[in-house]
């Protein structure tokens, strides 16, 4: 070799030193850099390929399976389910479950809050799956509030279904009957919602009844009779301010005003508590109008047997009828200062249009059948208190 090209390699041909590494170092880190990056694309492509696998497995597996199922029947069923439900795993129960679970609804719970109560009791399997078909019926806000009878391990869209039939729906359903006595009444609503009787007591002493100011606080009269659905949670007050403004909605429908309502309720309880036969009503409270009007005393058994909170025997004693107070009509002239039962809509309807007619007296002659006798004067009476007299004669337990 020439000691020339020797040294133009040695300094370039310009006789200057040449700078090996201001090549050689740029070389080496472009090449470290191409070794990560194809690194980086190997293992890209790898973790494609075990997804695609995996996919491929699944697809394999559930293809397998179907084969089989056609194939075999109800074994292949047997056998693979678990590993076809292992790879197809679902937020959501099949089926309408079995058993029995009772869930309580609030007012203003939203589809995720009942989600979340269906799941937490084991009705559905997640709340998501409820939350989906929730969205994908159009009913579902109107799922009302109360405690429902649903199944366990149910599908989310069956679980909703029966939030949707109020047949599901569990309310204590407590019906009154007309003429009972405001003692009465409470107990039966204590017995059918299982609160106890204290708190109907504490209930009708509280100013938030929504009783009229003619009232003075007694509710006696105005807890309407009808076939009432509480809620679980509804209060003892809640149950019986609902009574007090059904009955106000009733009078008000026939037109009465709340300053009207004690005397027509009066009227109507004595009506309700003197006559079965409707045809009888009306009649009943033309006597009681006409003695009114005359200044006679209305001397009624019905109201003595108030008093004394006494119910299974027609007629009263002596004692009964000498017993003081504002609601013995034997004692006190004009109507007792209040209504003396919870009268019907029937009773109030015959108070408000009394029969036209003279009668002063009426007695019923026959207390089984409800058949009742009308008079224009005592000698009239008299004739029909002794057919009350021989019924009595012939049910002496009754009298």
């Amino acid at each position: 070799m020439k000691d020339g090209h020797i040294e133009s390699s040695i300094f370039g041909p310009d006789g200057q030193e040449h700078d090996q590494t201001r090549d050689v170092a740029p070389t080496r880190r472009s090449e470290r850099r191409r070794r990560e990056e194809n690194r980086r694309t190997a293992d890209r492509l790898a973790r494609k390929q075990r997804r695609r696998l995996r996919r491929t497995h699944r697809m394999i597996v559930l293809v397998v399976a179907f084969a089989l199922v056609v194939g075999t029947g109800a074994v292949a069923v047997y056998a693979l389910w678990p590993l076809v439900t292992s790879l197809t795993a679902s937020n959501d129960f099949i089926g309408a479950g079995s058993g029995s679970v009772s869930i309580a609804v609030h007012d203003g719970d939203a589809s995720r809050t009942i989600g979340a109560t269906l799941a937490n009791a084991g009705v559905v399997k997640t709340a998501g799956a409820f939350e989906d078909a929730a969205a994908n019926n159009a009913q579902s806000g109107s799922i009302q509030p109360g405690v429902y009878s649903l199944h366990s391990k149910m599908s989310a869209r069956s679980a909703l279904a029966m939030l949707l039939n109020p047949a599901n729906r569990t309310v204590s359903k407590v019906t009154i009957r007309e003429g009972l006595w405001t003692s009465e009444i409470i107990s039966k609503l204590a017995a059918a919602t299982g609160q106890p009787l204290a708190d109907y007591t504490a209930a009708l002493k509280s100013p938030a009844l929504g009783l009229p100011a003619q009232a003075n606080g007694n509710a006696e009269g105005y807890l309407f009779p009808s076939t009432y659905s509480f809620e679980p949670k509804a209060t003892a007050l809640a149950q019986l301010q609902m009574m007090v403004a059904q009955s106000l909605n009733e009078l008000g429908t026939l037109g009465v005003t709340p300053d009207k309502a004690q005397r027509v309720l009066t009227v109507a309880s004595i009506v309700e508590a003197e006559a079965q036969a409707s045809s009888d009503r009306p009649k009943v409270a033309r006597v009681i109008e006409n003695r009114l009007a005359k200044g006679m005393p209305l001397q009624l058994d019905t109201t003595v047997s108030f008093v004394s909170q006494r119910r299974g025997k027609v007629g009263t004693t002596d004692a009964q009828r000498a017993t003081k107070s504002p609601y013995n009509t034997y004692l006190v002239a004009g109507l007792p200062p209040g209504p003396i039962d919870s009268p019907g809509l029937s009773a109030i309807q015959a108070a408000l249009n009394p029969t036209p007619g003279p009668w002063l007296y009426f007695v019923a002659v026959n207390p089984t059948t409800g058949e009742t006798r009308f008079a224009v004067d005592a000698a009239g009476h008299a004739a029909n208190v002794k057919l009350f007299l021989a019924w009595c004669a012939k049910n002496p337990s009754k009298c």
